[in-house]
């Protein structure tokens, strides 16, 4: 019997008694009584992590002597997954198990049969991972790779747990940690909600910095056609670095009906500094509630709107709420929202988000007056409240017959021409109005924040440069915790990870605990 099988069966945690007894030493000592408290918590932090360690390998150690002691009484056959029955049984096998603690060695019983590979009844009931890190630690690498860098993660993950993983481990954790993260959606059933409350929808697209080999063909594509720039350090004017993909993000959330009017949304600013008076107060828009957010950088737009209205009809399969979805105003994804809306027989209320159409206002707006004329901000409100109030046809018309009047052509007028050319492109979904009077949001301000959390926050920090892997593992998770439901998924995802790595045959052969 091995002496560790030997010191187990007289005291199964003897080595762990010794390290307290060892770090109670210490900290009785007199070296001990001259530390401040900083010093204590690192030495306690340190030689605690010792104790953890060597708690966890007493323990598996113990775990055994146990299977050891059942081998020798009922050698039972083991049948493995690929359905051949297993009957020679050796002892003594070894595997590392990289732990939130350390690492630990893990013994146990191989049963073994010619030409096929040993099965390990003990690995089953530790339900360990199929490689080396314990499920501990890729959650602590999830948690940690969507916080920072991944340099960071490692940093983080070695000051707590020393070095049990590298940087491209981290990576890796990462990745096999958001494996389930589709099915887990799938199988998760939405909030109750009451027919009246309104159900939104919403997609926009931001562009990740990715390694050479993670670009779309096109885009590759591009960036070698065009070869290097006329500037060795920077860009010049109007050149496009041809280095990023576009991910695609969804959000659905619900929203309890708020009806305004068009003065609750916007007000036309005093011509005095001591600003409007004798206004009635403002009314609130609807509030997001239940926000769920997707994301992918691997996926076709199509893909990522499918799984929004995947979630969407999970809420209401019925499709008895009222169905509004809100977008930027870019052909493609209208073209695709409209086709999936078609294909599920379900009626969407399309509408442009109010500050892209502010934005093309303001463009106009630059045609008549200086920068920094206090007037502008004015007529900006002012048209926008009448394209508030359903009169879009009598706000291009006064924004065209006053570069008329003003005498604009060619270049003075193009920013008015921009945006009426914009609006009357966009008129079918510049409903207001209706929106504003049934409560509905009319602002992309949830999908516009997921977009700067999820990528801004993290994708597109300084210097990074993404694979393809990488970048839809952190996208993902940082989704997940965003939607508050990583506990929940943690657990979904051990299930099926133990599902895929142990068979059910590895897992009833005997009672390791006896």
């Amino acid at each position: 019997m091995p002496s560790c099988a030997v010191e187990a069966a007289i005291d199964p945690f003897a080595a762990s008694h010794s390290v307290f007894d060892a770090l109670a030493l210490e900290l009785g000592a007199e070296e001990a009584a001259r530390l401040g408290h900083a010093e204590l918590e690192d030495l306690l932090e340190l030689r605690g992590r010792d104790l953890l360690r060597q708690l966890l390998q007493d323990h598996l150690d113990l775990r055994q002597v146990r299977e050891e002691r059942a081998v020798r009484a009922r050698p039972a056959p083991v049948t493995g997954a690929d359905g051949v029955t297993r009957r020679a049984v050796e002892t003594g096998h070894r595997r590392l198990l990289a732990s939130i603690f350390g690492t630990v060695v893990v013994g146990r019983c191989a049963w073994r049969a010619q030409g096929q590979r040993n099965v390990y009844p003990a690995d089953a009931a530790l339900r360990l991972p199929r490689l080396r890190h314990s499920h501990g630690l890729r959650r602590l690498a999830a948690l940690e790779a969507v916080r920072g860098s991944f340099d960071q993660a490692t940093e983080a993950i070695g000051r707590r747990c020393g070095q049990v993983v590298g940087k491209r481990g981290v990576e890796q954790l990462t990745v096999a940690a958001a494996a389930d993260i589709d099915t887990f959606y799938q199988a998760v059933a939405p909030e109750p909600c009451s027919d009246a409350t309104v159900l939104v929808l919403s997609v926009d697209g931001k562009g990740v910095v990715m390694r050479p080999e993670a670009l779309r063909e096109a885009t590759r594509q591009a960036a070698e056609v065009k070869g290097p720039g006329p500037y060795r350090t920077r860009l010049a004017s109007g050149e496009k670095p041809a280095r990023k993909r576009m991910a695609t993000l969804g959000v659905v959330y619900d929203a309890e009906p708020a009806p305004r009017r068009p003065h609750d949304v916007i007000t036309v600013p005093a011509a005095t500094a001591e600003g409007p008076s004798g206004q009635r107060p403002r009314r609130g828009g609807p509030k997001a509630r239940a926000k769920w957010l997707t994301g992918s950088v691997t996926q076709p737009s199509e893909q990522v709107i499918e799984a929004v209205f995947d979630q969407a009809t999970h809420r209401d399969p019925s499709h008895r709420r009222t169905w509004v979805v809100l977008v930027d105003g870019a052909r493609h994804q209208l073209e695709l929202i409209r086709a999936e809306a078609a294909r599920r027989g379900v009626a969407v209320h399309i509408l442009v988000d109010l500050i892209h159409v502010m934005e093309y206002l303001w463009k106009a707006a630059w045609c008549f007056y200086a920068d920094g004329d206090p007037h502008t901000e004015a007529w900006v409100a002012t048209h926008a409240i009448s394209i508030l109030s359903g009169h879009l046809a009598q706000a291009v018309a006064a924004i065209d017959q006053q570069a008329v009047h003003a005498g604009l052509s060619g270049n003075q007028r193009r920013g008015v021409d921009v945006c009426i050319g914009y609006l009357q492109a966009k008129q079918e979904f510049l409903g207001y109005d209706t929106a504003l009077a049934r409560g509905w949001p009319i602002a992309t301000g949830v999908i516009e924040g997921a977009c700067r959390h999820l990528i801004g926050d993290r994708l597109d920090i300084s210097g990074a440069r993404w694979g393809l892997a990488g970048a839809e593992a952190v996208l993902k998770l940082r989704a997940l915790k965003t939607n508050d439901d990583f506990d929940r998924y943690w657990r979904f995802h051990l299930a099926r990870e133990n599902q895929r790595v142990h068979s059910p045959h590895d897992q009833d052969t005997y009672d390791l605990a006896a």
